[in-house]
């Protein structure tokens, strides 16, 4: 409701705020590296991440840096990680969606999934955007065979520096409306979790300088912290399930 009222009141402030985030923001480019491969010892583990900005890496020099990579290497030394790294700057889930509709059947044991951040910003509501999260999970698990989905809610976005205020704090709260949305969808599957980039233990130490340049993606400490919280669940989720 307190979302919905600033909507209203302040809409015109969020509008030029935006538009001139979008104006003066530098883009960054997707980092160079590899986008599948192979690596580490031990039982093998078929890994998919897929989504946007965030998932490609954008904000690190290089894949290494960025959040699959930097889950690879958090695994390697528990799995014999296969993986694949299917992302692009821009995407909403519904781009995501097509784009593995139209992919190869392939299986994967574990998916984790980075999206929801150009849904909000667009403007998607999130009735819609929680369907399509719905349809993206049956997909992944029906085409993709995952057995284990770790869907990334969206980031703490009242802290994003490239934000100024008001804004900062109506995107935030339009990220913790999305992130109970999805923590809901998701209560009836047992085999799909959501896991909130703000709940790690080292985001409450999150400083400007854990940011990209742009103040808006995630530095290389960003994803360290996300990379390796999202390890920690699929280890111990993983050894559970083979249990």
């Amino acid at each position: 409701m307190k979302h919905l009222a600033a909507t209203i009141a302040l809409g015109p402030v969020f509008f030029i705020q935006g538009h001139y985030v979008r104006r003066v923001t530098p883009v960054l480019p997707e980092p160079p590296g590899a986008r599948e491969g192979t690596h580490g010892n031990g039982p093998p583990l078929r890994l998919l991440v897929i989504g946007d900005s965030a998932a490609a890496g954008v904000g690190a020099a290089s894949q290494d840096e960025g959040l699959c990579g930097q889950l690879v290497a958090s695994l390697a030394p528990h799995f014999r990680v296969s993986w694949k790294l299917t992302a692009r700057t821009g995407a909403t889930t519904n781009d995501t969606l097509r784009l593995l509709a139209g992919a190869a059947r392939q299986s994967f044991d574990v998916v984790v999934s980075s999206l929801g951040v150009n849904d909000l910003t667009s403007g998607y509501p999130r009735w819609a955007w929680l369907r399509q999260q719905a349809d993206l999970i049956r997909l992944l698990q029906n085409k993709f065979d995952a057995r284990l989905i770790l869907l990334s809610g969206l980031p703490p976005m009242h802290l994003f520096p490239a934000l100024p205020q008001p804004l900062r704090w109506y995107m935030g709260e339009g990220a913790r409306h999305f992130n109970r949305g999805l923590h809901r969808l998701v209560l009836a599957n047992d085999n799909c979790h959501v896991f909130s980039v703000e709940v790690s233990r080292r985001m409450d130490e999150l400083q400007a300088e854990s940011f990209a340049t742009d103040g808006f993606h995630p530095g290389p400490v960003f994803y360290t912290a996300w990379a390796e919280h999202l390890a920690e669940q699929i280890v111990k989720r993983w050894r559970a399930d083979a249990l």
